[in-house]
C-alpha cells in the first residue's frame, strides 16, 4: 500500500456487472478532478483473442483446463510489478485490450489484440483497476497486498451466469451450449483465483435478485436492479474503513442493516449506493489523509 500513490481496485469475474462501479468511479473522479491511470484487467491476460482459442483447444487435448480466470491464461506477475511500482513511484507498465473492431481499427490492428506496453500517465493521482484479478493471492504473487481500496463485485452465481449467458450469446454470438462449457471449464480457477479474492476485500456489493432463477440456463431475461437487493458488505468498521451508517441508511431510502457490518439497499439505488460510499474514501486516499 502506498500513502503516495494509491491504488484502487474493482475484482469481479466476467458477467459480475463492475462496470457498475467503473461508471461510478468516473463520476466520482469528475465531480473530484481526480487524474487516474486507468487499467483493464483484460490487458493482462496472457494471450489474444485468437491464440488463446488456440491454447485452450491444445490444454483440453492433454486433459488440462485453460481459463481466462487462473494464472496459466494470465500475466500475474507483470500486474504484480505494476502495482508494486505505481505504489512505489506512481509509474510502471500497462497496454490495452481491443475488444471490438471499432476500438482496434484506431490503433491500426485486429480485435482480440494487444497495443504495446506503454508507461502510464505521469502525475496521476491514483490508479484504477477494473477487471478480474485485482486481489489475487497466488505461491507465486499477492496483488492484494499493494491495493489501498479493494472492492468486490459479487452477485450470486446463478444471476452471475444468467447475465454472462445473455451477454455472450447476444454480443459475442456464442451459442449457449458454448458458454456453458466455458462455465464449466472454468470452474476449477474460478474456485481457487476468483472466489478468495472477495475474502480480501475492503467492501463487497452483492447484488441477490428478489425473483427465481434457480435454473439460470433457462432464463428468459436478466432480472432489473429494481428486481434486486444490493448487499454490502464492509470488512470490518474498526479498520480503515468507518461506514457512517446512521447517515447511510438515512440517504437510502429503504435500506436497512441484516448484521452490524453489512448493509441492504434496494437495487435501483445501487449506482448512488455505490458513489455515496466511495467517494469520501476515494478522496481520502487520493488526498492523502490516510
Amino acid at each position: 500500500m502506498s500513502k503516495q500513490h494509491p491504488i484502487i481496485a474493482i475484482t469481479g469475474s466476467s458477467g459480475a456487472g463492475t462496470s457498475t462501479v467503473r461508471v461510478a468511479m468516473e463520476h466520482i473522479f469528475r465531480r473530484d478532478g481526480f487524474k487516474a491511470a486507468i487499467i483493464e484487467g483484460d490487458s493482462f491476460h496472457r494471450y489474444g483473442r485468437l491464440e488463446m482459442q488456440r491454447q485452450v483447444e491444445s490444454a483440453l487435448r492433454k486433459g488440462r483446463h485453460l481459463s481466462h480466470f487462473g494464472p496459466e491464461g494470465n500475466l500475474f506477475d507483470r500486474l504484480e510489478a505494476l502495482f508494486m511500482e505505481y505504489g512505489e513511484r506512481g509509474g510502471g507498465l500497462r497496454r490495452h485490450y481491443l475488444h471490438d473492431r471499432e476500438t482496434a481499427a484506431r490503433h491500426g490492428q485486429e480485435p482480440g489484440t494487444f497495443t504495446p506496453w506503454e508507461s502510464v500517465p505521469p502525475d496521476t493521482d491514483l490508479l484504477f483497476y477494473e477487471g478480474l484479478h485485482g486481489g489475487v493471492v497466488t505461491d507465486k504473487v499477492n496483488v492484494a497486498r499493494y491495493v489501498d481500496l479493494l472492492i468486490g463485485v459479487v452477485p450470486i452465481v446463478n444471476l452471475e451466469w444468467i447475465q454472462k449467458v445473455h451477454r455472450d450469446t447476444a454480443e459475442r454470438g456464442y451459442s449457449q451450449e458454448a458458454v456453458t462449457e466455458n462455465i464449466l471449464r472454468r470452474m476449477y480457477d474460478y474456485t481457487h483465483y476468483i472466489v478468495p479474492q472477495f475474502s480480501l476485500t475492503d467492501i463487497n456489493f452483492q447484488r441477490v435478485p428478489t425473483v427465481d432463477t434457480s435454473n439460470p440456463f433457462t432464463a428468459r431475461d436478466i432480472p432489473t436492479l429494481d428486481e434486486s437487493f444490493v448487499v454490502i458488505r464492509f470488512k470490518s468498521a474498526k479498520q480503515k474503513i468507518q461506514p457512517d451508517f446512521h447517515y447511510l441508511l438515512s440517504m437510502i431510502h429503504d435500506s436497512f442493516m441484516s448484521r452490524p457490518n453489512t448493509l441492504v439497499a434496494p437495487g435501483g439505488k445501487m449506482g448512488f449506493a455505490m458513489e455515496l460510499i466511495l467517494q469520501p474514501l476515494i478522496e481520502r486516499l487520493a488526498r492523502r489523509e490516510h
